[in-house]
């Protein structure tokens, strides 16, 4: 996870930015999203760009819970590859 604090002039206050991977799947219904370095952080939507907004909703209320209940955000370690299967 990425993370960016930011001074924002106009409000004098810091905004951290996180950088988060996410995994977005199609089926006959649209689009599952989720965000495997949150647990049970996930969403959906009818479209891919409906979905995004939706996770960064989900992300941004959990990460918020999270700090409000001064919780750790978890720090896991995520490696994307592909298998090849014969069948």
């Amino acid at each position: 996870m990425r993370q960016v604090t930011r001074k924002s002039p106009e409000k004098k206050s810091r905004t951290t930015i996180f950088r988060l991977p996410v995994i977005v799947e199609k089926d006959d219904d649209g689009y599952f999203v989720y965000c495997p370095r949150l647990q049970g952080c996930y969403t959906q939507g009818d479209t891919y760009e409906e979905a995004i907004a939706n996770i960064k909703d989900a992300i941004h209320l959990h990460i918020e819970d999270r700090v409000a209940n001064k919780e750790p955000l978890p720090k896991l370690e995520l490696s994307l590859t592909a298998v090849e299967v014969a069948v």
